[in-house]
């Protein structure tokens, strides 16, 4: 492929029609305006000048060298862009993109093609941008994102609170209080600085306040009307992360428009993405471009529907930098044969099904309220304790049943769906399901989990206590894997009430009456595949060296007070401190977050998240320091924040969100 030079526009101020200045940073390719270019266009609200340049900087000008524009765009009240962010995927900010399209495709240097990618937030707002139909958005590329913004993202997932929400709605309330660079906006920084602290939100009231899935939700959620998504769609995801459902339900709601792409990887664009192996991201992207943006025939929509990494036998470990496996092709997706196990006896897993009418055999589940600590993140930006880790400790207070050793391999590749009857002493109770691989040497790992508020048994939209005592059918699916169990290993599942602190506790301490005489595991068969080679990335360091002036650090500790009666997930994460050695911008970011429960006490439950952010260069330095908490007691949620600003080694600016009790809605 030939390179084509290009240039980098630092800064393209790009006035909106309400006069609102945004922020661009474009690579443009030489000779576009006598030969026009498509481009690709994503909008976040992660700061181009410092929060996301590593990895612009990795995709971008290979995008410019292959003759095609890449802008790059802050949304209001972010890095250098004017205002204050009003919230997650608003109509506003949707409908910016949309000018913001137009404003692309009437460029002289355009094609009039606009493509729009992103990972995450610009993951969602692609997809969400693309369901509106701006007349030149011609493709899209969604990495980690979502199709229902209720289920599959940080908040609740089939009912059941997320401490996501809380660490996501602290870190945004650290990312908006950042500085704009005074080297880009001048003087007008302190200014623009001071308004976006006085005037930004508390994300998490906004959340709270919609505890089942409502308008709220299903807003920016495409699953809710797939057709009106008509463009080509790219969606990418990997099995490490908590974005893995997304690309089956993109090809089960778009079959004709949406491919997709599940590799091992965690929260990151596949070709710098941990564990390994990567994906030539690089070389899929353009070639999907030039399909949709140029016209060119290329083969790209003749590509299977999807592309899977199965995970082969992976051990738990401290780090995985890479993992086992195979890549498998599927031409046209369909919803796969299960293989069904059933509980003979307690804590055997079986092949087959329930024997009909078999006699009730309850059995009482009441899992210690710290019971999940070896979860992982939801959403994972390392392959260290972030990943899910070995099973055993999490085990002993749950209730488990295996398989006999397997005689031959089985894979998986789907979503595993679970049924049984069970009845609870509370009206309100959640249930958590995790299918473990048990290694020959007794290690385990966590294959899938699936987990439901009981209360959300029948929908998310209109939950229903449960009657205490009352017999209830349960059915709980699974999030998608995709695995090989080995000959000689073992199939476990593994059902708690509790999976903290990745979800927060019900507001009783409850104890399920499971009867496992009518348990079934339905575990969905790999089935009619093709295996192929993916092809690696060109360059195996595609991030930029920036100047490191202070060390990153990560520490992630269990700490168990016997005498308290008292758990503490601890979480500490210092990016360290980076120069920039294009514009001398050094930044830094810590995350302090200690989450506490007692193991018999639902109501002691705790978290604190506190972000301290860094911006400096020769003669200039400002800190922000914010802190959120939640509590609860049996009817409340109990949230509070604050944010305090420096300008040097001078207090400028203070701000706290009063406590707020927000009634537990059936959670």
């Amino acid at each position: 492929m030939t390179s084509r030079p290009f240039t980098t526009i630092e800064n393209q101020w790009i006035t909106l029609a309400d006069g609102t200045r945004l922020a661009a940073r474009i690579w443009m390719p030489e000779g576009a305006e006598a030969d026009p270019v498509p481009a690709v266009f994503e909008f976040l609200p992660y700061r181009k000048r410092d929060g996301t340049s590593p990895r612009d900087e990795s995709t971008y000008p290979v995008f410019a060298a292959a003759g095609i524009a890449g802008v790059r765009v802050d949304i209001r009240g972010s890095g250098e862009s004017d205002g204050v962010i009003d919230g997650e995927y608003t109509e506003l900010e949707l409908a910016n993109a949309c000018e913001l399209i137009a404003w692309i495709a009437a460029q002289p240097w355009s094609n009039g093609s606009v493509g729009m990618m992103g990972i995450s937030w610009g993951g969602f707002n692609c997809l969400q941008v693309a369901a509106l139909r701006p007349a030149a958005l011609k493709a899209v590329i969604s990495i980690a994102s979502t199709t229902d913004r209720y289920n599959d993202d940080i908040h609740y997932k089939n009912g059941c609170h997320l401490s996501a929400q809380l660490s996501w709605a602290a870190t945004m309330l650290a990312y908006q209080s950042r500085s704009p660079d005074p080297e880009i906006v001048g003087d007008r920084w302190r200014a623009m600085w001071m308004e976006r602290l006085e005037n930004e939100p508390f994300f998490l009231e906004e959340w709270l306040a919609h505890q089942r899935r409502d308008a709220f939700w299903k807003h920016g959620s495409i699953g809710e009307d797939f057709s009106a998504v008509a463009i080509p769609s790219l969606v990418i995801a990997g099995w490490a992360d908590g974005y893995r459902n997304t690309p089956l339900l993109a090809v089960e709601g778009m079959p004709d428009r949406s491919k997709a792409l599940i590799g091992p990887w965690i929260h990151k664009y596949p070709h710098f993405a941990w564990p390994k192996p990567r994906a030539d991201f690089h070389g899929e992207a353009i070639a999907f471009w030039n399909r949709w943006l140029r016209g060119e025939a290329n083969g790209t929509d003749t590509v299977p529907q999807v592309r899977a990494y199965i995970l082969d036998a992976v051990k738990p470990a401290p780090r995985r930098d890479a993992d086992p496996g195979f890549w498998i092709a599927k031409d046209r997706w369909q919803k796969p044969e299960m293989a069904n196990f059933y509980v003979e006896a307690f804590g055997s897993l079986t092949e087959g099904h329930p024997v009909p009418h078999a006699p009730a055999h309850p059995v009482t589940l009441k899992s210690p309220l710290d019971t999940g600590t070896a979860s992982g993140e939801w959403f994972t930006l390392k392959p260290d304790a972030e990943l899910a880790g070995d099973q055993r400790g999490d085990d002993a207070g749950s209730l488990t049943f295996q398989t006999a050793p397997l005689p031959h391999a089985l894979d998986i590749f789907g979503r595993p769906e679970l049924s049984v009857m069970l009845a609870s002493d509370s009206r309100v109770a959640n249930l958590i399901a995790r299918i473990v691989d048990v290694h020959p040497d007794g290690s385990t790992t966590r294959v899938a989990f699936g987990v439901l508020n009981l209360t959300h048994r029948n929908g998310n939209a209109e939950p229903q206590p449960m009657v205490p005592g009352e017999r209830t059918p349960i059915r709980l699916t699974l999030d998608a894997c995709g695995y090989r169990f080995r000959p000689g290993h073992r199939i476990r599942l593994s059902l708690s009430s509790a999976y903290w602190p990745m979800v927060l506790p019900a507001p009783t301490d409850a104890e399920l009456t499971l009867d496992i005489a009518s348990l079934g595991l339905a575990l969905p068969k790999l089935g009619a595949h093709e295996t192929f080679e993916m092809k690696q990335p060109d360059n195996p360091s595609p991030l930029p060296a920036y100047i490191e002036h202070a060390p990153s650090e990560t520490r992630r500790q269990v700490l168990r007070d016997l005498q308290a009666n008292r758990t503490d997930y601890v979480i500490y994460e210092d990016t360290g401190l980076f120069e920039h050695q294009g514009t001398g911008l050094s930044t830094r970011q810590v995350r302090d977050e200690v989450w506490s429960i007692s193991p018999g006490d639902p109501l002691s439950m705790t978290g604190t998240s506190v972000w301290t952010c860094d911006m400096q260069r020769s003669g200039w330095f400002v800190r922000t320091i914010s802190t959120s908490r939640i509590a609860c007691t049996e009817t409340h949620w109990l949230i509070s924040a604050s944010v305090v600003a420096y300008e040097g080694e001078t207090k400028v600016f203070a701000k706290t969100f009063p406590e707020k009790a927000i009634r537990r809605d059936l959670m």
